[in-house]
């Protein structure tokens, strides 16, 4: 379902949340894992950052995997499996997680697990989307609601987070020991003036498990249904299209 080139088409845009997530991890982890590791060329990043630990990337999809295998080194590995359920043989120097846990419910019973996954002194490290109000995705859930495509909301998966941010995440975490440091961002990020660059950027993320139920004929019907919308909220200017991009920071180390 996932498509590594399409997520890929705003790299930079996407990266960047990653390294200022990583920006405020302090120490030198000897074993670290990435869950939703993707394309792993960010896993790789952490393996250049920290050479003598040993890291591995955790991924569902055989696509994204088949493309993060590239950066396989002695101490770095890649391991298909879903992050709901994984397990270490040992706890973590560092646990991180790049835009990935949005599609996990109960994040409640999520988060308090992944921590226990991490050893004394360690860190939790995640950052996901805080957008869900856009209209990238407000947008896409009325167009879902019309009679034609009502049926592609039964199998499609809905990110999970509900009300939470950091001062939720603070309160999950802080009682189980841990030192929190929790913030929001909201970037702007200008894509290119030129056709519906809002619609190529969720085509990588959001419309993926629509996209993936629709033959090509109805696909095109949709995008253009969408991509309408989205052109009326997101006005491309002569410097570029503005598109605001709310992201949720933690970081939290173990007492």
């Amino acid at each position: 379902m996932w498509n590594p080139q399409q997520y890929l088409q705003f790299q930079t845009e996407r990266d960047r949340p990653f390294f200022d997530l990583l920006a405020q991890v302090a120490g030198q982890p000897q074993t670290v894992a990435d869950l939703g590791c993707g394309t792993g060329h960010l896993t790789a990043a952490l393996s250049q950052r920290w050479p003598e630990a040993k890291v591995v990337g955790i991924d569902s999809s055989a696509e994204m995997l088949e493309r993060a295998r590239q950066h396989a080194t002695a101490q770095l590995s890649f391991e298909r499996a879903d992050l709901r359920n994984w397990q270490p043989g040992h706890p973590l120097g560092l646990l991180i997680s790049n835009a990935a846990l949005q599609w996990v419910p109960d994040h409640a019973a999520l988060i308090p697990r992944l921590a226990g996954l991490v050893a004394p002194g360690g860190t939790l490290a995640f950052q996901v989307p805080g957008n869900f109000d856009a209209p990238s995705h407000t947008l896409l859930a009325e167009v879902l609601a019309r009679p034609r495509w009502a049926a592609l909301s039964e199998g499609r998966d809905k990110p999970a987070l509900g009300g939470f941010g950091p001062a939720e995440y603070t309160d999950l975490l802080a009682p189980l020991d841990f030192g929190v440091n929790a913030w929001e961002t909201t970037y702007l990020h200008l894509l290119p003036p030129e056709g519906n660059a809002v619609l190529e950027w969720v085509k990588g993320t959001a419309l993926r498990p629509v996209l993936s139920q629709l033959s090509a004929p109805d696909a095109a019907d949709f995008l253009a249904e969408y991509g309408a919308a989205l052109q009326r909220a997101y006005p491309a200017k002569r410097y570029g299209t503005p598109f605001e991009f709310r992201r949720i920071f933690v970081v939290a180390q173990r007492l």
